[in-house]
């Protein structure tokens, strides 16, 4: 049986992922929203921890908050910028 503070955590995280996920696209800063992405990706897995999937936190954070966040920052670090050409 789910508590009453579980209910409000689980609603907390899905809030806080909305806000990150809408933030990530307003911004113009790539990098910046490589770092939204990358704490999505830690609540996401967070998240999934919460409502008692281990492992698929774990998955998550290995590859969305790592391995994906190190891809995105090597791709950005790679590509010229608007304001330099």
């Amino acid at each position: 049986m789910e508590t009453q503070e579980g209910r409000l955590v689980t609603m907390l995280l899905l809030v806080l992922l909305l806000v990150l996920g809408a933030l990530a696209l307003a911004l113009r800063d790539l990098l910046s929203a490589t770092i939204c992405l990358a704490v999505y990706s830690l609540l996401s897995a967070l998240l999934f921890y919460v409502l008692h999937a281990p492992d698929v936190a774990v998955a998550e954070a290995a590859v969305g908050a790592g391995v994906t966040t190190i891809v995105f920052v090597w791709t950005v670090r790679k590509t010229q910028r608007w304001e330099d050409r």
